[in-house]
């Protein structure tokens, strides 16, 4: 059995359902990424990742810590096209490119805070949420707050749908995000 085709759907064929969901993006970015086209088959899945985006986006995490949380999952799920658009976002925030490298590579971050971070979130990830007292600690000790580590929760669940949902759909990049393509290390 072949594998179905996913519609990337416009604003012309959209379910009504996500109709204005769409027309928001659409206004917002003054065009649709073929994700959001993807997702609104689901007007609900569609829905759901924006308003979690838009909470995880209000979190007391600094935009730069969400990024780190973003492009953590990103990575962890093999998702190009995550990586390819939060890497956009790292450059619009002025973010150093050795950071950015660590990051998209899977190496040590060079600051010691984010390094926390993201090691805190793949432990999230690692162990579904039980994460290990010592390794809690040191997230804290980092001078995070428990907050924080809920707020990473958000970010992971966030992040999970839509890696998931775009390598289900096999989501493309769109045209402005190709000088920031990525493929997993092997």
């Amino acid at each position: 059995m072949s594998r179905p085709t996913f519609t990337v759907h416009t604003l012309d064929t959209v379910p009504d359902p996500a109709r204005t969901t769409m027309a928001g993006v659409h206004r917002r970015l003054g065009h649709l990424p073929a994700a959001v086209g993807l997702m609104a088959d689901s007007p609900e899945l569609l829905k759901g990742f924006l308003t979690a985006s838009a909470t995880f986006e209000a979190t007391d995490l600094a935009p730069v810590e969400r990024e780190v949380v973003v492009l953590t999952v990103a990575t962890r799920n093999r998702c190009h096209l995550c990586v390819a658009m939060h890497t956009a976002t790292l450059h619009r925030l002025g973010v150093a490119t050795e950071l950015i490298a660590a990051l998209r590579g899977g190496t040590e971050l060079p600051e010691p805070r984010l390094a926390a971070l993201r090691r805190f979130t793949l432990a999230v990830l690692d162990h579904t949420g039980d994460v290990p007292d010592d390794e809690l600690a040191a997230f804290l000790d980092a001078g995070y707050r428990p907050r924080h580590a809920l707020d990473v929760v958000l970010g992971v669940g966030t992040y999970t749908i839509s890696t998931l949902a775009n390598r289900l759909t096999r989501a493309p990049l769109d045209p402005p995000l190709t000088a920031y393509a990525w493929e997993p290390v092997a």
